[in-house]
């Protein structure tokens, strides 16, 4: 594009830079995202965190990118989507080995959702977030342990939380089609901007 367009390689490198931080502060807040949805009638959200791929490298420095779970470097963030499977909400990137659970009490996740009063459903990598038995916030299912097998109710409920979470995965399907997430050549801080930029073209897109 440099050589063609008779320009420097530079001001090529920077012209996406100043297309994606205008997008990406276009993104809802979680606190917005959280009233916004209640303000329109709805109960509960979909939570789930995900990895984005890296290149790969050397050093200490990028050893907290190394995911044990997914047994590869990447960068993790956490999402919402609303009952229909439309992303509302993206967290920052972080390095790959952070748990679902620290990244949400990093982004105070439950303070938020009972600040609007929403609920949220969420896989077992939540299972334990949730401080208060008697009026709970994140509802996840039950994990089976050596001593203990689930019960048939235990594993129906399983199935029904399930099913009730798949449009969460086609709303991360939809961001994942975009060919630069397949593997990321930035760090954190740019990743976080660029999330939130695929996050409101996402969106665009979808709701055409």
């Amino acid at each position: 594009m440099a050589g063609g367009n008779q320009v420097g390689d530079t001001t090529v490198r920077r012209w996406p830079d100043e297309l994606i931080s205008p997008l990406a502060a276009h993104a809802s807040r979680l606190d917005r995202a959280c009233k916004r949805i209640a303000k329109r009638g709805g109960e509960a959200v979909l939570i789930d965190g995900t990895l984005i791929p890296t290149v790969r490298r050397t050093g200490r420095a990028n050893r907290p990118n190394y995911s044990g779970k997914h047994c590869r470097h990447g960068l993790h963030f956490l999402a919402l989507t609303d009952e229909k499977g439309r992303l509302v909400w993206i967290s920052a990137a972080r390095p790959g080995r952070i748990h679902d659970i620290t990244a949400a009490r990093r982004d105070r996740i439950l303070t938020h959702l009972r600040t609007a009063g929403l609920g949220a459903l969420a896989d077992l990598g939540f299972l334990g977030l949730d401080d208060n038995p008697d009026h709970p916030v994140i509802v996840t299912g039950y994990k089976a342990t050596r001593a203990r097998k689930l019960t048939p109710g235990e594993r129906e409920a399983n199935r029904v939380l399930a099913a009730a979470r798949v449009p969460i995965e086609h709303g991360f399907g939809h961001l994942k089609t975009w060919r630069i997430l397949t593997k990321l050549r930035t760090d954190p801080t740019r990743a976080t901007d660029l999330l939130r930029a695929l996050l409101v073209l996402t969106n665009l897109e979808v709701n055409r």
